[in-house]
């Protein structure tokens, strides 16, 4: 498929160096290097999707360079709020903020 389509292959690639910056390196200076040559991939690739991935890694670099200090997310933090939130949805109505707090730190606490 690569050889008949070679723009596919490309884009590929620089997926899998992404990638593999966030699987092999182990210091925030390594992927800080790896990430900007990255970045100069993507400018001269010229592949739209990349270049708006390009422009969220740029918006939050410091914080997924934070990433390579003990290699932790905040996805645990992420799947909480998305529970609250669906508690609150099912909750609609309740008038008692007591109450409500009270059910859910019984439910999730």
């Amino acid at each position: 498929m690569f050889a008949r389509y070679p723009a596919i292959k490309n884009a590929y690639d620089m997926y899998m160096k992404l990638a593999d910056t966030f699987r092999y390196c182990t210091r925030k200076e390594q992927a800080f290097k790896r990430l900007a040559l990255w970045f100069d991939e993507v400018e001269q690739a010229g592949i739209d999707s990349f270049r708006t991935v390009y422009r969220s890694i740029e918006t939050h670099y410091e914080g997924i360079l934070n990433y390579f200090d003990n290699r932790s997310t905040n996805a645990s933090a992420q799947a909480f709020n998305a529970k609250i939130k669906a508690f609150r949805a099912s909750a609609r109505g309740v008038r008692d903020i007591n109450f409500f707090l009270f059910r859910l730190a019984k439910i999730y606490a």
